[in-house]
């Protein structure tokens, strides 16, 4: 791997107010880490292969195996060999040498031809429902037009383009040790680029530096300049206009006034002819799919939406015969701006006030370690093979308190053979102003790339380390069994088939992380040659939280499998023995959660491990409880495709626990054995159904499981290992049982910010007296909030001064609520 992490560690003694907290880093030491090939030998999963499913096509195509072997580059590493110029004065202004050679496509006459659009003129005319009737003069609707593309976008400049490109290029390398793409991805997309059709990025958000780091990681690499959708309300009037200048495109506020209003048809119809006009002259353009980490509320962007919606519909209407989406990742080893965000999310950054971060983030430069970043590129695939494919994978869904509430109250113990409906982002007007029909299909696009863009995301050091410090050794661990761990961790997240966005000797690339989280770690020197790593209790654990989400996935989702050497032995499942203190398999957490959802009500959970492990586990009691779980877990956080069934999910991550090990198959007297296969009846029915069936012929499997049963492996390390996968998601469910356990303490009815601030308040003060800050978040407040609206326990009434929530009929009872939170509570194990 091409110089992931090339930096001089600076080091510094630091002394606790008892002196026994000392540095990791010796003074003055100018070590470097190497690149050296990580963990697992010559083996490097490569991500971000397209749904085979949706796109089999696109698929096969813009592929080859040679490109996996393209390694990586540094997109902000500049040199003399980068320009056309050699010689000493060359190396001293490479930057600026570079930013001129950069290929700026000249400005074409793009508000004339908006103007001359079909839609515009209808809307001039008076022909479209809304348009200028009598009484209103053209011209000034013309005037009115231009107000509005102005508002929208503004032609690039050249010069400007190229000055800040400089700027930028010299204000990165202060921040960042490096900018990691890989060139195959980036070869993947050149040809794409080759094909003719339209680029549309649609990526994940992280930071506000996305929209200018993306730009120019992909204008460095060719692709010309990228126009970026951005959201108006995160940035000042006076930074809006320089944005413009820049390539930035801008929702008008006209755009979501009602389906009624002329003033919102114009403006539809305006950035409607504008996002045409940029697909046919092939600018590519970059849309973000995803809400920063710092905003309160659904995690899918209604503007970004509402801007893929556009493309939808110029694809559908053939304005042009077809576009190539592109799911992009974007990972750092810490967001450069992730304290502002948790304090200012909803105030609009300003033109100075970005000014002054930059020279705070240059003065800071010097006594503080900078960060990686790493930029994946996921496979192009076609939009308009999507859109008839997908289609075809549609079933019947239903709601939460359909699927779930009997069931937490006892009146039934079916699960319903359909799948959950859970949408949580609000609706643009741009978007109610297309059919119903297209609408659907862009809400589940949205899912499916944002699911393939975190599926393509890289692992970063810090989310493995807060994981292992939060999850396995909240109390501190030793540096030396810390580092076992940590090449045990990253091996794992590998052979799952996701990406590491670090590489190095270990021993330095620990140094450097814990480097990075010095604000929340404690380093103790407790006897010669060893240190104890420490988390440092108080709110700063809910930062180490937010980190460890970054790993989820690797756990969570079993759309992308990488290759797993393993040798099956009697059931149990063996691999080359490590220096880590866990077994070396990595079942997913909802399963490890559903397992132990299932034993609650059999054996105490402070009972021994071999208790546990005598009791049988059916086949379909495991497929109940992995529903169960899943259709309790947020959308948002499992982000499933849509062509995928809940139950084809299950039957995977069950697959995965037997693999693993922790499950051993148990055959119980009289039955058949699992290998037998001479006496079955094969005629009988079919043996395979195609994998987008959502209908009642899925239950067929669990009437063929019921006769399977399965038991807790014994293997020493499991107990270990089964409560690290259950304590992934204890922060979350943590929280909704703490909700549940709130909801006769609340005061009610109260509006949703209201109640929000309420179980925040409650989640912060039952934080410091049980001391587990993790879900004391106020994004997990508003999860819980949501999903017990959508469960039938809160429901909402319009009043004169907005919605008001209240408490149901049916959860009013404080029996009920018991019930509840009994039901939240079987899945968290202690």
């Amino acid at each position: 791997m091409d110089t992931i992490l090339e930096a001089r560690l600076h080091t510094q003694q630091k002394s606790s107010q008892n002196g026994r907290e000392t540095s990791l880093w010796s003074s003055g030491s100018g070590m470097k880490l190497e690149a050296v090939t990580p963990f697992l030998g010559k083996y490097r999963p490569f991500v971000g292969r397209c749904c085979q499913t949706c796109t089999p096509k696109s698929w096969e195509s813009l592929f080859h195996r040679s490109i996996m072997d393209l390694g990586f580059c540094n997109a902000i590493l500049v040199k003399e060999e980068n320009t056309r110029f050699r010689g000493w004065l060359v190396r001293r202004l490479c930057y600026f040498l570079w930013s001129l050679e950069q290929h700026i496509p000249p400005c074409q006459d793009a508000p004339q031809k908006i103007m001359e659009s079909t839609g515009v003129q209808n809307v001039i005319s008076g022909r479209a429902p809304g348009g200028a009737g009598e009484g209103q003069v053209p011209n000034l609707v013309k005037k009115e037009v231009q107000r509005i593309l102005g508002h929208i976008q503004a032609p690039p400049c050249p010069f400007l383009l190229r000055l800040f490109s400089w700027a930028l290029l010299r204000f990165l390398n202060c921040l960042f040790l490096n900018v990691q793409l890989h060139k195959g991805q980036m070869k993947m997309v050149h040809k794409a680029a080759q094909a003719g059709s339209p680029l549309v990025f649609l990526s994940t958000h992280k930071s506000l530096l996305d929209g200018i780091l993306l730009p120019f990681v992909l204008l460095s690499q060719g692709l010309g300049v990228l126009r970026v959708a951005w959201d108006p309300r995160a940035c000042s009037p006076i930074l809006r206009a320089l944005l413009r200048k820049l390539g930035g495109l801008f929702l008008p506020p006209e755009a979501n006034l009602p389906l009624d209003s002329s003033e919102g048809v114009l403006a539809r119809a305006v950035i409607h002819a504008a996002m045409e006009q940029l697909l046919v002259s092939r600018q590519p353009l970059l849309i973000f799919l995803e809400e920063l980490p710092g905003a309160q509320g659904p995690r899918l962007s209604a503007l970004g939406q509402a801007w893929l919606g556009l493309v939808v519909e110029a694809v559908k209407v053939g304005i042009v015969p077809d576009a190539l989406l592109v799911p992009v990742a974007i990972t750092y080893d810490l967001v450069p701006d992730a304290p502002r965000y948790a304090h200012h999310a909803s105030a609009p950054l300003g033109l100075w006030t970005g000014a002054l971060a930059v020279l705070r983030s240059l003065r800071g430069w010097g006594c503080s370690h900078r960060v990686c970043v790493r930029v994946q590129l996921a496979q192009p695939f076609s939009l308009q093979e999507y859109t008839i494919n997908a289609r075809s994978c549609w079933g019947s869904r239903q709601t939460l308190e359909q699927l779930l509430q009997p069931i937490v109250l006892g009146q039934c113990t079916a699960v319903p053979d359909t799948e959950k409906e859970q949408e949580w982002t609000p609706v643009t007007q741009p978007l109610l102003a297309l059919k119903e029909e297209d609408q659907c299909l862009i809400r589940r696009l949205s899912c499916h790339v944002l699911h393939a863009s975190v599926a393509s995301s890289a692992v970063m050091s810090t989310a493995i380390m807060a994981t292992l410090l939060l999850f396995k050794h909240p109390k501190g661990v030793f540096l030396s069994q810390l580092l076992g761990e940590f090449s045990w961790l990253t091996e794992e997240t590998l052979l799952r088939g996701f990406d590491v966005g670090f590489s190095g000797q270990l021993r330095c690339l620990l140094q450097h992380t814990l480097s990075l989280l010095r604000a929340h770690v404690a380093l103790l020197r407790v006897r010669q040659g060893d240190l104890l790593v420490v988390p440092r209790p108080g709110p700063g654990l809910m930062d180490l939280a937010r980190l460890s989400t970054e790993l989820l996935p690797a756990f969570l989702s079993e759309a992308v499998g990488g290759e797993s050497q393993v040798l099956r032995v009697g059931g149990m499942c063996i691999r080359s023995e490590g220096n880590g203190s866990l077994p070396h398999a990595c079942p997913p957490p909802p399963l490890a959660c559903a397992v132990r959802g299932l034993l609650a009500g059999r054996v105490p959970p402070e009972g021994p491990w071999e208790l546990q492990g005598i009791e049988l586990l059916s086949q379909n009691e495991l497929y109940r409880q992995i529903l169960l779980l899943l259709h309790l877990l947020p959308q948002d956080l499992l982000l499933l495709p849509p062509c995928q069934s809940s139950y084809c999910y299950c039957q995977e991550v069950l697959d995965r626990l037997i693999q693993c090990g922790l499950l051993v198959a148990e055959e119980t007297p009289g039955s058949q054995l699992a290998c037998d296969t001479g006496r079955q009846r094969l005629s009988a029915k079919l043996l395979w159904k195609p994998s987008g069936d959502f209908t009642d012929s899925d239950s067929d499997d669990f009437e063929e499981a019921e006769g399977r049963y399965f038991r807790l492996s014994q293997q020493s390390r499991c107990p270990d290992f089964f409560l690290f996968l259950c304590r992934l998601l204890s922060p979350l469910l943590k929280a909704f049982a703490q909700a549940a356990a709130f909801l006769h303490q609340g005061q009610l009815p109260d509006s949703e910010s209201g109640y929000v601030e309420q179980l925040f308040q409650f989640l912060q003060d039952t934080a410091q007296e049980e001391g587990f800050f993790e879900c004391a978040d106020p994004n997990l407040a508003i999860s819980a909030i949501w999903t017990f609206r959508d469960l039938g326990v809160l429901q909402q009434t319009p009043s004169p001064a907005g919605p008001m929530f209240h408490l149901s009929p049916t959860f009013a009872s404080r029996d009920n609520q018991e019930k509840l939170e009994q039901f939240i509570r079987q899945f968290i194990c202690g």
